[in-house]
């Protein structure tokens, strides 16, 4: 069933611009010069209850612009949104009740006062009975373990201990969506890994829907089945990780370790030697013309394999792949 339905959304903003200098600056205050930038323009998608969907792209792609019409904070030039049967903009009060937004750069909890207390004033405005409350805060704060960091001022946590309460902060009143813009976004590894951790928890546990905006790909890869990819405003790609990574994962490294010296070195069209040296050799091929087996076969008649590694290509060059083929 479909909980979100987005149709020929599109948002513009009229930007001032001018040249460098001091007389064109002040020129600019009799007359400004401006352009039309199309932020988001006719983006179409739907995304299932449970879902968890990675909306990326590059800087200045619309991502945001997207997350904020969706969440209700802007309201669209042209399109209509349909979310659990509610317009943001129109239904505003009853609509943010049923969801959580946590923007990576920006906080909803007090600087100045313990995060707890922070939960305490979201409680009050977001009128959660008491008993439904503390079994919410107590499960999340547990998941986290943030028993003690709860208890310090806002001001005082890490980047990391921030996120990890923001994200309860988002979660308190039980919403049925959760939009995370950057959520990892300057986390250690530490960090990135018990939040997408949590992340997954609370998907499959409540089954939240959640969409998903990050310039980390390894966020992508550890937890989405689905991209949906935006540049220049436009929607790119919708499909499954999955089919990304068949399509462009095509070229492997193959690198072999072996002794003493190679004789008479194989010769093939079809592989690029990106490293000799030595003891290591690194062979990069398309497996749709050459298969792993037959590198490693035509190596072992001619010197002393001692190891061998197949190194995958990468999402985040993959995405890159796919950047480059849509020229973003």
């Amino acid at each position: 069933m479909d909980i979100i339905q987005v149709n020929a959304l599109s948002k513009e903003y009229k930007v001032t611009r001018r040249d460098s200098g001091i007389k064109n600056a002040l020129k600019s205050f009799v007359k400004r010069d401006y352009r039309i930038v199309k932020a988001v323009d006719n983006v179409s998608f739907s995304i299932k209850e449970g879902e968890i969907v990675g909306y990326i792209g590059p800087n200045g792609a619309g991502k945001s612009t997207t997350i904020k019409m969706l969440s209700g904070i802007l309201k669209p030039d042209k399109g209509t949104i349909n979310i659990m049967g509610m317009d943001p903009t129109v239904d505003r009060i009853k609509y943010v009740k049923e969801i959580g937004v946590v923007f990576g750069q920006k906080s909803q909890l007090w600087w100045d006062i313990p995060a707890e207390d922070s939960f305490d004033l979201l409680k009050d405005i977001y009128k959660i009975p008491d008993d439904e409350y503390e079994k919410n805060k107590k499960e999340l704060i547990e998941i986290l373990h943030l028993e003690e960091i709860v208890k310090s001022p806002v001001r005082q946590l890490s980047l990391g201990e921030r996120m990890k309460c923001e994200l309860v902060a988002s979660l308190l009143h039980n919403p049925k969506i959760l939009f995370l813009d950057e959520p990892t976004i300057g986390l250690d590894a530490v960090s990135k890994v018990i939040v997408r951790y949590f992340i997954k928890k609370i998907n499959k546990k409540k089954k939240v829907t959640i969409i998903l905006t990050t310039h980390d790909m390894a966020d992508i890869e550890s937890l989405t089945d689905r991209l949906i990819m935006i540049g220049h405003g436009k929607k790119l790609y919708d499909g499954s990780v999955r089919d990304i990574k068949k399509k462009y994962s095509n070229e492997k490294i193959v690198e072999i370790i072996y002794e003493g010296k190679i004789k008479n070195k194989p010769i093939s069209t079809d592989v690029d030697i990106v490293e000799d040296t030595d003891g290591l050799m690194r062979i990069k091929i398309d497996t749709r013309k050459t298969r792993v087996s037959d590198i490693v076969y035509e190596y072992s008649k001619v010197c002393e394999i001692k190891d061998i590694n197949v190194i995958e290509t990468g999402i985040d060059e993959i995405i890159y792949k796919l950047y480059t083929e849509f020229q973003v």
